[in-house]
């Protein structure tokens, strides 16, 4: 059986080459085909010398594939998507360009009208533990950003079992490389190094997917989310730690109560191959450079008061791992594959 050709679109950037270093090793596809706006023309491994061993050129257009990943900034990558879906390519789309389903959103947080809302409804929004059947039969998968699924994978639980309230709490603290390669004061080395900040108070653009998916774990009572996200001066990692009122009655005082959320957790992300429900708050560490979402969940010293910790790389299980999980089940593949690597350590 031959294996399916996949493409990259800008492979430049972060989540890109990520993507080609993941790919690399994955036994049931071939990477044969990447765009990369700032370097077309040159070999892959004179751009990136540690992905030398992917005998690749960028060219200005992708060649014939049967799935593309989209790594283009938001705005720019709907436009790039779009023929490919007419031409009934598969897509995984890395950039914000499909998550949210109201069209009218999309001026307000990202700055654009939408060039076609009509696939909106459409892309699957590609968070394999909440939607993996969709996802399986899915032509456009939207995939996720980094801080909304260590938010959601946080929440999803505890909303779906409508054991929180819904006034809800996220802070978030990420490393420098989710901001991406483009250049910025906040992210030079003197700016970033030795220095924490929140940002975006008024409001970040992940908040409305982060919204719109909980509000779908909550259908008969609204969210109301409070998000704050702080840059750290590390490369890569996401630590999220999320906080609700827990609903009077739902869950035992306690030692029995953290013990019956540690259940309720360990059974609703039973048998998911990568959000791994953990005993002990968990370090960015514990996942560099691998696929894993750890979580925690506990109640703080009330018992009043659910508290989840959540923490993933934001390259991998918050873009290219995840995108790839997206494309196994999208091309009938084994949802780990390729993705079973360990972290880094130290």
């Amino acid at each position: 059986m031959s294996k399916a050709k996949v493409g990259i679109i800008n492979v430049t950037g972060y989540a890109g080459v990520e993507l080609a270093r993941l790919l690399y090793q994955h036994p049931g596809i071939q990477l044969t085909s990447v765009t990369g706006r700032s370097a077309t023309g040159q070999k892959l491994g004179k751009v990136f010398p540690h992905l030398s061993r992917l005998d690749l050129t960028l060219t200005a257009e992708l060649g014939k594939v049967d799935l593309v990943f989209s790594a283009l900034p938001h705005k720019e990558s709907a436009k790039e998507c779009i023929p490919l879906i007419q031409r009934g390519v598969k897509v995984v789309d890395i950039s914000a360009d499909f998550r949210l389903k109201d069209p009218a959103a999309y001026p307000t947080w990202y700055d654009f009208s939408h060039p076609a809302p009509e696939l909106l409804k459409q892309a699957v929004f590609g968070l394999t533990e909440l939607y993996q059947s969709q996802i399986t039969s899915a032509q456009l998968v939207a995939n996720p950003g980094c801080f909304p699924t260590s938010a959601i994978l946080a929440l999803a639980p505890a909303l779906k079992a409508n054991i929180i309230e819904p006034d809800i709490i996220i802070d978030s603290k990420s490393g420098i490389s989710g901001a991406g390669r483009t250049l910025s004061p906040s992210t030079h080395f003197s700016e970033a190094n030795e220095n924490v900040s929140a940002y975006a108070l008024d409001g970040h653009r992940h908040l409305p997917e982060i919204t719109q998916e909980l509000n779908l774990l909550s259908p008969k009572q609204p969210v109301k989310t409070t998000f704050i996200p702080h840059l750290i001066p590390m490369t890569r990692g996401i630590l999220t730690t999320a906080y609700a009122n827990l609903r009077s009655s739902k869950i035992a005082s306690g030692q029995k109560g953290k013990d019956e959320i540690m259940s309720l957790y360990r059974t609703f992300y039973e048998g998911m191959p990568f959000t791994k429900v953990v005993d002990s708050p968990p370090h960015t560490k514990y996942t560099l450079g691998n696929n894993n979402c750890l979580i925690h969940p506990t109640t703080d010293y009330s018992g009043e008061k659910l508290v989840v910790i959540s923490c993933l790389d934001n390259l991998v299980k918050g873009a290219a791992g995840q995108a790839i999980e997206n494309m196994n089940l999208m091309l009938g593949l084994p949802e780990s594959m390729g993705l079973e690597a360990p972290a880094l350590y130290p």
